[in-house]
């Protein structure tokens, strides 16, 4: 029997307030943390912001059906407000799996639980707050990197992708899905105009494009596309190609 795909739309998890956070001139901007605003915002800011978002989460729960075990972990490591956990979660057959949940923003987690709660299933899901550099991976069939690897600070990447190989079982999948910088500087801008007039033809004002960018400067920092593929070469992995692009968004998987 064919199994059926759900797509999951992050808009009806929870009712999402518009995203209004720099839509006001600020005199000091704050680096940018996943807080309880953005929380409230993050639906909208993340469709509006992230071209083929929506894409990629439904090929998550697609790539799932094919790669995980019976008896197996998925780890959603960043799994803000659950959208691949729950695509995961509703399209996997495997029987016996766990899915496991990691962030480090109190908020976050705390709705991501709501979202996840709300969708019943028989997979076990667990939701927790804490540090993905910290995590034990294991028996892992399918771990997911969904934008989040770009947040954590670029000494300490190889060792948490090292991590993920070494907790994947032969045949396991990683989905790494990243903002990239190009090397060329004329591509390089040309890919930040087009994410910036995406941006703009999603309602939002030069200001707020403008100041969002100040407020990433320091937490947020990109790499290339073989700076990723030289990484996951490294950790152990031994197929690894770009599945999805959009301006500078790509997702990666890697197979163990």
């Amino acid at each position: 029997m064919r199994a059926i795909i759900y797509p999951i739309n992050i808009h009806c998890m929870h009712p999402s307030e518009p995203d209004l956070i720099f839509s006001n001139k600020k005199n000091q901007i704050k680096d940018f943390a996943f807080d309880a605003q953005v929380v409230e915002v993050f639906p909208d800011m993340i469709t509006r912001s992230v071209p083929g978002y929506s894409t990629i989460i439904d090929t998550i729960g697609r790539i799932s059906q094919q790669y995980v075990k019976d008896n197996t972990n998925i780890f959603d490591l960043g799994c803000s407000l659950g959208s691949a956990t729950l695509a995961i979660k509703q399209n996997i057959t495997a029987q016996h799996c766990k899915i496991i949940g990691i962030d480090n923003s109190p908020a976050m987690v705390e709705r991501c639980k709501m979202h996840v709660n709300a969708f019943k299933g028989d997979t076990q899901v667990d939701i927790i707050e804490g540090n993905i550099l910290d995590c034990e991976i294991s028996n892992a069939s399918m771990v997911v990197l969904n934008f989040t690897l770009q947040f954590i600070e670029r000494e300490q990447r190889q060792d948490m992708i090292q991590k993920i190989s070494d907790g994947m079982n032969p045949g396991g999948i990683l989905i790494l899905s990243e903002k990239i910088s190009d090397p060329d500087p004329t591509c390089r801008n040309l890919l930040i105009d087009l994410h910036h007039n995406f941006k703009k033809a999603n309602g939002y004002s030069e200001l707020e494009i403008a100041q969002k960018r100040t407020a990433l400067e320091n937490v947020m920092r990109t790499d290339t596309l073989d700076t990723h593929i030289s990484r996951l070469n490294s950790s152990g992995f031994s197929h690894i190609t770009p599945w999805f692009q959009c301006f500078n968004f790509m997702s990666l998987v890697a197979i163990k």
